[in-house]
């Protein structure tokens, strides 16, 4: 007789914990890029769920002692979320070494998420130049990056009244980086070796 399952469906038609495979997998048919997992024990599904998809998938990455050594943990990390192009945007920053969030700001309507990267380092600068911190930041985007580096947000979308409380904050942090000077390190996180950036919103 087949041992007791539970299936976790973190991303589906109805997220949730099942404990039929027959039920789990009517969530995640044809769900686009469905996100789920089977445990043991309903104590071990429950955590899982609770802790989210990619909040668990980190947990359980064994991180090298090169890799380790490679990330600077004086720093904070943002990131940014945006649920089409152009969609509701939000971004973040949080401490890359527990993860705690130190600021969340949005979701704003029609925004893009090269803006909410640009939006979420500029906010960054200005939370550790605040703090007098001397902790580095880290982004995943090259593009906001580059924006920062010039001091200019260089979005392609078009300003209208849906968007004007963004197009209003992005002129504020051009604002400020136009008046403000740095000692901050920027610091490009490295996707491809290290995983998500610790302020991933963990929708793919």
């Amino acid at each position: 007789m087949a041992k007791q399952k539970f299936y976790v469906v973190w991303d589906g038609w109805e997220p949730g914990i099942y404990d039929s495979w027959n039920t789990c997998k009517r969530m995640i048919n044809n769900y686009p890029n469905a996100k789920y997992k089977s445990f043991k024990t309903k104590t071990e599904a429950n955590q899982a769920y609770n802790e989210g998809f990619f909040n668990y998938k980190k947990s359980k990455q064994n991180l090298s002692s090169k890799v380790l050594s490679e990330i600077n943990f004086n720093s904070i990390s943002v990131d940014a979320a945006s649920s089409g192009n152009p969609g509701k945007m939000e971004y973040r920053g949080v401490i890359t070494k527990t993860k705690a969030q130190l600021f969340h700001i949005g979701p704003f309507a029609q925004g893009t998420n090269n803006i909410g990267e640009f939006l979420a380092l500029v906010h960054g600068l200005a939370f550790l130049q605040t703090k007098k911190s001397n902790a580095a930041i880290y982004s995943d985007s090259k593009i906001a990056i580059s924006w920062v580096k010039q001091k200019k947000c260089k979005t392609k979308l078009a300003r209208n009244q849906k968007n004007q409380k963004l197009f209003d904050l992005i002129m504020r942090a051009e604002h400020w980086l136009k008046k403000n000077t740095y000692n901050t390190q920027i610091l490009k996180w490295n996707t491809k070796e290290w995983g998500e950036i610790p302020a991933d919103f963990g929708r793919k």
